[in-house]
């Protein structure tokens, strides 16, 4: 592949001495990133899918490939990857090395356990095969190393059959208890109300409004809703009680949080009927918001523009936690009492695979809970507080969370949440010099 040649050639340019890092238009982090003024690894020619299996229902794609452009190939077959994140531009490579999730994670577990093999540039400028039975230790170790041990090239992935609608069943509850355990028994059989379930996802409004977002893969045509215009999505989940139906084609309901990023456009006017009026429909995606959040946080407009109203600066909570199912309803009382945020996110999963990933070691064979946030509270006390106190929380509930966030961890306690031993033999083996960034120092000294 020339991108593969383009990739070590740069590679090859980069003095020994110096890092190593890739040169790329976009991101879906969330923490601070020292500048840096070295040139990155050409990327270029690694943005597409290089070919689709439909017998196999595999796909080979190159890392830098968008969600987006892989959908866009694989729907045209009736197939799709078996986890689709939520966002558009979120790379196949991106959702490997971190972690990504969404609603097909309770049947499918997560993006890189449907990685039947790939090609990874290592930070000793070697392009290894790393799969179950190549260099295993790699392939085990790569999941939530974010590019700390190297960058997919290439990535055979399996597929899924899909259809071309998708059903949904929007359930209220009044109860935090009576959701988790009603999410917990769909987990478990697969099925809600004598039907089967394909993609299951939630929100919470408040302690006594909260809803499960039951999906069903159907054939059947009908009239579907369109939340890329005027209509917002997590708004049309609300109602008064029982049960609202929608249907999606498949591809909206790949990206029905888009459009908004969540409810996050919100910070920025969009979801003012006036204004989104005028809002040009090609700027209504996740990617564009993330442009704008990246200029507000490089320059700290927010908080200049509240010091000259005299009001306390914010603290930015950007989150994605993961609990145990049966500890999800105690987490989200004490957040709802504690956090000044809302809506809050929910999506169950189980991991397929039994062997495990050793640097997000959640255990196989059981149900954990996704609660993602993402808003800004006053800052009440020393800095980072409030980030501080949910990882308090998190860890004291034996869960994990994401790094494409900030993080407040010691060396100590994230070496033990995340693996340490593992990564520092692995490590030594695959980036002997040190010629990438320690896993530590990307996620939370960086900032």
């Amino acid at each position: 592949m020339i991108g593969v040649e383009r990739l070590l050639a740069s590679y090859r340019s980069i003095p020994a001495t110096a890092s190593v890092r890739l040169a790329k238009p976009t991101s879906n982090l969330f923490r601070a990133r020292a500048k840096r003024d070295a040139p990155g690894l050409d990327t270029s020619g690694l943005t597409n899918v290089i070919s689709v299996d439909p017998e196999a229902c595999i796909a080979d794609v190159a890392g830098m490939c968008t969600y987006e452009d892989l959908v866009a190939a694989t729907l045209p077959y009736g197939l799709s990857p078996l986890v689709v994140p939520q966002l558009r531009t979120i790379t196949l490579g991106g959702a490997v090395t971190g972690l990504g999730i969404e609603s097909a994670s309770f049947r499918n577990g997560l993006p890189h356990e449907s990685v039947l093999e790939m090609d990874i540039v290592t930070g000793a400028g070697e392009l290894l095969t790393a799969s179950p039975t190549q260099h295993s230790d790699l392939y085990r170790a790569f999941p939530n190393s974010y590019g700390t041990l190297g960058y997919s090239t290439r990535l055979r992935i399996e597929l899924e059959t899909v259809t071309p609608f998708v059903a949904l069943r929007h359930v209220r509850f009044g109860s935090l208890d009576d959701m988790v355990s009603a999410m917990d028994r769909i987990t478990e059989t697969g099925g809600f109300a004598g039907e089967p379930v394909d993609y299951l996802d939630g929100v919470v409004f408040s302690a006594d409004e909260s809803y499960l977002c039951v999906g069903a893969r159907t054939t059947t045509p009908g009239p579907v809703s369109d939340y890329t215009g005027q209509q917002i999505y997590y708004r049309s989940i609300q109602h008064d009680s029982g049960v609202k139906e929608d249907r999606l084609t498949m591809q909206d309901y790949f990206w029905r949080w888009d459009t908004d990023w969540f409810w996050c456009s919100r910070s920025f006017g969009a979801q003012n009927l006036r204004v989104r009026r005028w809002w040009p429909r090609r700027y209504r995606r996740s990617s564009f918001y993330w442009k704008l959040a990246a200029y507000e946080q490089r320059f700290d407009i927010g908080n200049r523009i509240k010091k000259r109203k005299g009001l306390s600066p914010h603290e930015r909570v950007v989150q994605d936690i993961e609990v145990e199912i049966g500890r999800a309803s105690e987490f989200l009382e004490w957040f709802l009492s504690s956090v000044p945020i809302t809506p809050l996110w929910l999506c169950p999963l189980r991991v397929r695979d039994q062997a495990g990933w050793p640097l997000y070691p959640i255990r196989p064979g059981r149900s954990y809970v996704n609660i993602g946030f993402w808003s800004s509270v006053p800052i009440c006390a020393a800095e980072d507080a409030t980030n501080r106190l949910i990882e308090a929380k998190v860890g004291a509930l034996d869960g994990h969370k994401s790094l494409y966030s900030g993080s407040c961890y010691t060396r100590e306690e994230f070496d033990e949440l995340y693996g340490g031993d593992a990564y520092k033999t692995v490590k030594k083996t695959y980036d002997p010099d040190s010629r990438l960034l320690d896993v530590y120092a990307k996620a939370v000294q960086r900032r």
